[in-house]
Parts: structure tokens; C-alpha cells; sequence
């Protein structure tokens, strides 16, 4: 093992290839090392230069390790993350993708821990094999993991097995407290399939949970106590081992140069009145969508800044596309269209913007909450759904209202929720309620809390098995 006599310890982390799990992993990677931790992050080189941005007086402790990814029929070229995708028909290919050999090395620059999220369900058996514990680092919420339940559950094993759509449909039984948290229909329809049955890479989304979580020692979830104690303390007793909240570490805003115009434009607005629109990295809206939300923002009557990716199906990667006829000029000086790559974090903590149109991904909601904006929530794929209905019934976000069916939306369900959270009475109401809880969620004294927690956990068990 590689722990000091300081008490310090390395760790190894292991992302999905994903935007939206490499950049939180490595906000915590940062977090691990502020604390007096050694932390090697492995990634694949286009990642690494896209995303991780160490800064220089962490360089001794912090470290990237770009594995080279292995050559998987049908992958393209270049493509080393989801986003670089052109179908989520794809996204198996990925997968396969395995990056192995994680401990390579000699024996005195072997990790104390590894730290994996929901992808790499076989890294704990190779871990094992080097005398190296695993921890599993959930990307999702308390309550969606005690939604989805027991790693047998998710396996289609044992009392409450998850292996039917309507076994998502509905609040599970196990569930000791009144909620609305659980998947809507045309959600479970469109993600059942990708989500619960095994693709092309041997394996459903719902057993690497599963076989992560059961072969991992630890459970770490971003979350905190204040936020969810009710779903931390099911999950913890579904998993039959510790269970502790990471917090929600936020990421600083990005400093530098670069978008003055949008600032500027920002600068020019009055005190909470503008909604930031954005729907994440791994959402690939059609045209159709994207021309619906375009109206619903028109009919709102209200300021915006839109983080705006071209449509799945446009087939072009250059931002033109998917918007009507004519919008851009109608919504001059009003609404703002950002295209290609913006600084989302440090938007959203400019003093001009009150509000967050976003897909529900935790990314999205935690960069909102922790800076006190409140949420407009158009859930789309994976955990959506259910973020959704938790912050909704937590009366700090609304939810687009939608079709039961097919999950189809308008216009004015758009800018119906806009306007409720953002100019009608109600809005106060959320807007007090997220400023309260902004002050815990944002705070680093608190995430740091948690952080060290988690750090000493982690310790203790090191300690225990060596004893």
C-alpha cells in the first residue's frame, strides 16, 4: 500500500467517457488533493486535453493518465466520449472500450484505493487481483439509486426484482416514505431496452450499476444529508454496506478571457430576470424539439441565453439548423443564441440570471442550486425523470408538463413553466426556498466536509483490513 506515515493516500479514478462524469470526477479529484491526497485520474488523451485543466499547485499530487483506447469495430474515429458520438446506437461501442490494465506498475506506485463510477463494473475484480479495494462513486442521486433499488434488484434477482418496464413505473414498495419519484411511461418505453437489456457490449446499463456497486466496498454519492437524508439512509440500508455522501462539489466558475460579448450582453439585464437554456452534453434533441422549445422561449416573453447545440438530425456539427424561420431576428436584444462550447458555470453565477431551463441531468442541477437559480426542468433520457419529480416535490424546480403518452410537449407548456418561476407569484417561493438551499449546496465548507468524510472512511477501512 502506498499510504505515508502522514496519513495520505492514492487513489486511482476511473471515469465513464463521458462529459458529464469526467468533469465532476475531476472536480473531486481536485477536492481528494486539497485535502493532502495523491490522485491519478485515467482518461484517453483527446479527453484529457479537452477537459482537464490541472492547476499548477496541485501538479505534484494531481496527475493525468492517458490510456489509449482500444480499437472496437464500428467506433469512429476519434471518438473517445459520448459527445463524439453520432448515435446513441453507438454508445455500446464505447463500452467495450475497456480501460484495462489499470494498475499496471510496480508495487510501490500501487494506489491505496480506486474510485470507479457505473461503467467500469469489471474494475473491482481487477483491483482485487492486486490486493486494491474499490469504491464506487455514484453520478447519480440517493434517490434515484434507492429508486432503482438492490444491486440483486437490478440484476432481476431477489424479492424485488427490476426486470419488467412496469417495475419502474410505479413507487417500489421497499420505499418507507411518501414520494412521487419513479419513471413515467413514455420515459420507461424509450429507456427500458438501452437501460435493463444487454446491448452490444454483453451487458445493460442496470447490471454494471449493479455489479459495481456489489463488488465495491464503499458507496460514495453525490449528494449531502441536507439535501436527501431520507433516500441516503433506504440506500445504505439496500446496499448492506456504508454508504456516505461526497456533497455536491460544485465546480468553480472558469476564469479568463473569452465570451466578453455574452457578459456584456448579461451586464445589461436586470438582477435574476434571465434564463440560462442549456441541455447538457449527452442529449441529442431533433429539430422538431428543438423548434418547440425555441417558441415556448419566444412566447415566454422573457430574456434568455441559450447554450444551443444543432440537432441530432440536421447532419451538421456547425450550430445552424433546428431553429424557426425567422427567430433569432424576432428575439434580437431579448434572447441570446450561443453556439459551440460556453462557459455554463460561470454564466450561471452572473447576477443577471434567475432561472435554468435544463434537461434535469445532476450536473446541471447542481451547478443551478449551488448558485441559487431556480429550475425549469425538461427531463430527456437516463435518471432525468426522476430528478425531476424530486426536486419538483421538494418545491424547488417545476417540470414542463407533457404529453402522457408520448412525452410530446408545446410551445405554451414551455413558457407556462418559465413564467411560474420566473414572474408569477409562486416564483418567490421557489426562489426563496433554492437561496436557502444554495447556502449549503454551494458552500465549500460543507462539500469539503463531506469530502473528508468520505476520506476518512475510506481510511478506516484500509486500516481495519490491514490490521
Amino acid at each position: 500500500m502506498a499510504t505515508t506515515n502522514s496519513g495520505s493516500m492514492h487513489f486511482v479514478i476511473v471515469p465513464w467517457l463521458a462529459f458529464g462524469d469526467i468533469l465532476p470526477f475531476a472536480e473531486l479529484a481536485r477536492r481528494i488533493v486539497l485535502q493532502g491526497h495523491r490522485v491519478t485520474l485515467l482518461s484517453v488523451p483527446r479527453n484529457t486535453r479537452r477537459l482537464i485543466d490541472i492547476p499548477p499547485d496541485l501538479e505534484g499530487l494531481f496527475c493525468v493518465a492517458d490510456v489509449p483506447l482500444p480499437r472496437v469495430e464500428r467506433l469512429p474515429e476519434g471518438a473517445e466520449a459520448t459527445i463524439d458520438l453520432p448515435s446513441d446506437d453507438l454508445r455500446p461501442c464505447l463500452r467495450r472500450a475497456r480501460l484495462s490494465d489499470i494498475l499496471q506498475g510496480p508495487e510501490a506506485s500501487r494506489p491505496d484505493w480506486v474510485l470507479i463510477d457505473y461503467a467500469a463494473y469489471w474494475a473491482p475484480a481487477a483491483a482485487a487481483s492486486h490486493g486494491v479495494p474499490c469504491a464506487f462513486v455514484s453520478m447519480f442521486s440517493a434517490a434515484a439509486l434507492g429508486f432503482f433499488g438492490s444491486p440483486r434488484a437490478l440484476m432481476g434477482l431477489g424479492e424485488n426484482p427490476r426486470n419488467k418496464p412496469e417495475h419502474f413505473t410505479s413507487v417500489p414498495d421497499y420505499v418507507p416514505f411518501p414520494t412521487t419519484v419513479a419513471y413515467r411511461g413514455y420515459e420507461m418505453r424509450a429507456m427500458f431496452k438501452p437501460g435493463m437489456v444487454p446491448d452490444d457490449s454483453e451487458v445493460s446499463e442496470g447490471y454494471r450499476i449493479a455489479k459495481s456497486i456489489e463488488d465495491s466496498k464503499l458507496v460514495g454519492v453525490r449528494s449531502s444529508r441536507e439535501f436527501e437524508p431520507e433516500w441516503l439512509q433506504l440506500v445504505g440500508e439496500l446496499y448492506q454496506k456504508p454508504v456516505i455522501p461526497l456533497g455536491l462539489f460544485p465546480p468553480p466558475p472558469t476564469q479568463g478571457i473569452g465570451h466578453e460579448a455574452e457578459l456584456e450582453w448579461l451586464d445589461g439585464h436586470a438582477p435574476r430576470s434571465v434564463v440560462y437554456v442549456a441541455f447538457g452534453s449527452e442529449v441529442k434533441l431533433a429539430s422538431a424539439q428543438l423548434q418547440v422549445i425555441a417558441l415556448g422561449l419566444e412566447a415566454s416573453d422573457m430574456p434568455f441565453l441559450w447554450a444551443y447545440r444543432a440537432p441530432a438530425d440536421s447532419g451538421t456539427g456547425d450550430g445552424d439548423g433546428g431553429l424557426p424561420e425567422g427567430f433569432e431576428e424576432r428575439v434580437r436584444g431579448r434572447g441570446l443564441v450561443c453556439r459551440g462550447w460556453v462557459p455554463q458555470v460561470r454564466f450561471l453565477a452572473h447576477g443577471s440570471v434567475g432561472g435554468f431551463l435544463t434537461n434535469a441531468g445532476l450536473n446541471s442541477i447542481t451547478e443551478g442550486l449551488a448558485r441559487g437559480i431556480r429550475l425549469v426542468l425538461l427531463p430527456l433520457l437516463f435518471d432525468q425523470g426522476l430528478n425531476a419529480r424530486h426536486l419538483v416535490e421538494k418545491k424547488i424546480a417545476v417540470e414542463v408538463a407533457r404529453d402522457e403518452e408520448d412525452g410530446s410537449f408545446t410551445a405554451e407548456n414551455v413558457a407556462v413553466a418559465l413564467r411560474r418561476v420566473m414572474v408569477e407569484g409562486e416564483g418567490e417561493e421557489f426562489g426563496a426556498e433554492v437561496r436557502d438551499l444554495a447556502e449549503v449546496l454551494g458552500s465549500d465548507e460543507v462539500n469539503d466536509q463531506c469530502v473528508r468524510d468520505f476520506l476518512r472512511c475510506l481510511s478506516d477501512y484500509s486500516r481495519q483490513q490491514q490490521g
